[in-house]
């Protein structure tokens, strides 16, 4: 008595994340994706580069597109999507970006503090003398 499963015929056993599908297909999401960031990167240029926007909405645009060029990324460069054979993926993916806001939130904490903290210069100059 055999306790393996056995799969049907023509399945194939896909990493998790991987597209299922002929390699043509795979190619074109490459390419959308690889489309999608060049036309992000360049849009990301072409803010910086022109008079058109007002000033102070530059770095809004600049965080938006970046945070837009990340979803692309993850969708069509490193296939992490809502599907149940990528839960493990989701949850390495919300791990790393919770120890990423840790380390640079502690990070601008402890350099608020000491600002905060550090006595004026003209004061230290005062107290050397």
């Amino acid at each position: 008595m055999s306790h393996e499963i056995e799969e049907p015929h023509g399945a194939a056993e896909y990493p998790p994340g991987e597209e299922e599908g002929s390699v043509g297909q795979r190619l074109l999401g490459y390419g959308v994706g690889l489309g999608l960031a060049i036309l992000l990167t360049a849009t990301s240029f072409f803010v910086i580069s022109t008079d058109i926007f007002w000033l102070p909405s530059i770095p809004v645009a600049i965080i938006v597109l970046a945070i837009a060029q990340m979803g692309v990324h993850v969708v069509f460069f490193l296939h992490i999507t809502t599907g149940p054979d990528n839960t493990n993926n989701v949850m390495a993916l919300a791990f790393g970006i919770l120890i990423v806001l840790l380390v640079v939130g502690g990070s601008l904490w402890i350099m608020a503090n000491l600002d905060h903290n550090m006595v004026p210069m003209d004061k230290l100059m005062q107290m050397q003398r």
